[in-house]
């Protein structure tokens, strides 16, 4: 009885070590783990924090940084408490082309390599209330000064009155977007080339621009089905709306810069606006000129030669036609996005849907003229033609990701 009593003492004893030896490693493995990875803040200081987040693609999620862990990156975000009506000073030494960003949206750009004093508070939108707000530090070349970056209200606190901080300030960016001038200069060019092609082609500028022919059947509106289509009136008119679309697509269908292809292919950076511009211009002309190889290809496949050129014709006088509406979408984008920015969005989308959509009934509309859309072979070729990339236009434009 002695030996079975000496057996279950052992045996427990056992048991009690191996679960101190189970528990001493589950806390080691938490506390490796708890140093490697440390939680995020769940509310954002009063102040500017020396903790700052990375991007991490794989989980599309904010995490901390951490030096000894993370290689160096270009951007940099941190999660702040702003009051419009609360000064904010930081202070930071920034490089050349150094860009901060306030809820995504570009509020300050370095123009030269120096040290810097920015209120983020006045940044804010008007209108802005109190609440949380993320702050982005980006470089498109080098890894951002972190350690530069602190409060200047603290720093001057802290700082003799007779050793002054010798800092630039900053101008800041708060009632008019970065590229504001450059998208007001196109836009009057805009406007001098609409005004220059008016008064040197009137009479195909006015059969093309005309309100009430644009569902009739009048005499001049089925002329110009019949009339040449490379002509340098046609020609420059593309380039004018190609110019329109572009302007819009780079001051707000910002998501068209986030195409993996596009940013293979011409690697432009956001802060050129003008490069951006005419790249995008070049593109959509490029797009507009080459559809009618496209045409003709699919033409030749379907064997519906003779509807090429009226399609064609018909495509380029509607998009000429409802181009005449971007500019005034640029008009309101320039003296409502700082008040009404949601309200813009909408405005543009439901214009660019009305351009595309618009385009491709009024094509349809004349093809069913000249053959009836009800022959499934007809119908094929216009889904092909015209339905598709219609589709795929309003998922990269409209349809935002």
């Amino acid at each position: 009885m002695s030996h079975f009593l000496t057996s279950s003492r052992s045996f427990c004893t056992r048991i009690q070590q191996c679960l101190f030896v189970w528990l001493f490693a589950l806390a080691t493995l938490v506390s490796a783990q708890a140093a490697e990875y440390r939680p995020l803040p769940l509310a954002p200081r009063s102040g500017l924090s020396a903790d700052w987040l990375i991007h991490d693609a794989t989980r599309n999620r904010l995490v901390l940084y951490l030096p000894d862990y993370h290689a160096p990156a270009h951007a940099y975000y941190q999660w702040l408490s702003l009051n419009p009506a609360r000064p904010f000073l930081i202070s930071f030494a920034a490089r050349e082309g150094q860009s901060l960003f306030l809820d995504n949206r570009l509020v300050f750009t370095a123009a030269a390599t120096a040290s810097y004093t920015l209120d983020l508070g006045r940044l804010l939108p008007k209108g802005t209330g109190y609440g949380t707000h993320l702050l982005c530090v980006w470089h498109p070349e080098v890894a951002p000064n972190l350690s530069s970056f602190t409060d200047a209200l603290v720093r001057a606190s802290s700082t003799a009155i007779n050793k002054p901080v010798r800092t630039a300030f900053a101008q800041p960016l708060t009632r008019s977007h970065p590229g504001e001038n450059v998208f007001l200069c196109f836009l009057l060019l805009i406007g001098l080339l609409y005004g220059s092609i008016r008064a040197t082609y009137q009479p195909g500028f006015a059969r093309i621009y005309q309100l009430e022919g644009l569902w009739s059947r009048s005499t001049a509106q089925q002329d110009f089905l019949v009339k040449p289509t490379v002509t340098w009136l046609n020609i420059l008119l593309v380039l004018v709306f190609s110019l329109s679309f572009a302007l819009l697509l780079v001051a707000i269908h910002t998501n068209v810069q986030n195409i993996v292809i596009l940013r293979r292919l011409f690697d432009v950076p956001e802060s050129a606006l003008v490069a951006r511009v005419l790249l995008y211009t070049s593109l959509i002309a490029g797009f507009i000129l080459g559809k009618y190889l496209f045409l003709e290809l699919l033409g030749y496949i379907f064997d519906v030669g003779e509807l090429v050129l009226v399609q064609y014709r018909e495509f380029i006088r509607t998009i000429l036609f409802l181009g005449l509406f971007l500019p005034m979408v640029m008009l309101l984008y320039l003296g409502l996005n700082q008040t009404l920015p949601e309200t813009v969005l909408w405005v543009s989308n439901g214009v660019v849907s009305l351009l595309l959509i618009g385009t491709v009934i009024r094509v349809a509309r004349t093809l069913h003229r000249k053959a009836s859309l009800l022959n499934l072979h007809l119908f094929s070729y216009l889904c092909a033609t015209e339905v598709i990339p219609l589709v795929i236009l309003l998922k990269l434009i409209v349809f935002t990701y």
